[in-house]
């Protein structure tokens, strides 16, 4: 079955300088797919590049499929259809998204107009609607709020429904919940379930917080230094990480029952994008390192059915425990 979306070889540079390396990454219809990772591993640049949002300094190259179209570097009246429409993408941080001189009611109702034709009356109604189909409180009044009249979390709901109202087939949530605390985390993690499951709309969670993770998504993709290291389900990546680097991830969570234990930090930080190591990015902070991880970087290979690592000495399942950093 053909995907929704896939992205083949996509690369970006700055300046000449790479920020992704190749990145494959395929999403199925009604599919919820994270990508996870340390801060500056591009995650957000993956999606940003895929929808043509990168500054025009920015070099893109690879493949970027919707429904077997390419709509990499295609023309602006196409991505205009694609994006907020067919995709829609909501930010970690909405007061910076919204426009705080305008209107809630206005600013949902411009996406309705852009996207669905909808005018006047009709469309400050189902402005109301999406505010309701969020949980806003009060909807009708809270479209003539400003987003300062806002908290944070409301905010949300308002990013969330302007993403709704050109009814897309994809949602890119990028950190959606990490400035939120922690009940409304998990009222914003349920409301995008829910319209999941009422909509049959496809979802890709960009964070790092692997416990949301868990909760919200069928499928992990695990990057690091621009390229995807590890693919395979939610389950079998908690029970049986491959990588180095996600079992790292993986060893810093704190348990929740067992005896008390330090937890876990892997060494060094994500190598800068002008100073990568000549192989396995990964391998300066890696325990399993040889010396042949440094002749190139590794390719993603079938570790265990749908389960693919770039790794030259994969975590076998068996002796996990023995091999997660301490």
């Amino acid at each position: 079955m053909q995907p929704l979306v896939e992205i083949r070889g996509l690369t970006a540079a700055f300046d000449g300088i790479p920020a992704l390396r190749g990145v494959d990454l395929a999403v199925g219809r009604g599919e919820a797919v994270a990508l996870v990772g340390e801060s500056g591993c591009g995650k957000s640049v993956t999606w940003l590049a895929a929808l043509g949002l990168l500054p025009g300094k920015a070099k893109v190259d690879g493949s970027v499929r919707l429904d077997g179209q390419e709509i990499l570097h295609a023309a602006p009246a196409v991505l205009d259809q694609v994006r907020g429409g067919r995709v829609a993408m909501i930010f970690q941080d909405p007061a910076s998204s919204l426009n705080s001189v305008h209107r809630i009611g206005r600013q949902i109702t411009e996406a309705l107009r852009l996207h669905r034709g909808m005018g006047g009356h009709a469309a400050r109604e189902e402005a109301r609607r999406l505010l309701d189909r969020v949980g806003m409180p009060d909807a009708r009044r809270r479209l003539d709020a400003y987003p300062h009249e806002l908290s944070g979390g409301q905010n949300q709901r308002v990013m969330i429904a302007m993403a709704l109202a050109g009814q897309p087939e994809l949602l890119v949530a990028d950190e959606p919940t990490t400035a939120l605390d922690v009940t409304i985390q998990a009222q914003i993690l349920e409301l995008l379930a829910e319209i999941r499951r009422d909509t049959g709309m496809a979802l890709v969670l960009i964070s790092h917080d692997l416990g949301v993770v868990a909760e919200t998504c069928d499928r992990v993709c695990v990057m690091y230094a621009g390229r995807i290291v590890e693919e395979t389900a939610s389950a079998d990546l908690f029970a049986a990480p491959a990588h180095p680097y996600a079992a790292g991830l993986l060893a810093a969570l704190p348990p929740i029952d067992g005896p008390r234990r330090p937890l876990a930090a892997i060494p060094g930080g994500v190598p800068e994008p002008w100073a990568m190591p000549p192989g396995c990015p990964f391998a300066p902070r890696c325990p399993r390192h040889v010396a042949a991880c440094d002749a190139a970087p590794p390719a993603l290979m079938t570790v265990a059915p749908g389960h693919r690592a770039a790794c030259i000495r994969p975590i076998e399942p068996a002796r996990n425990p023995e091999l997660i950093p301490a």
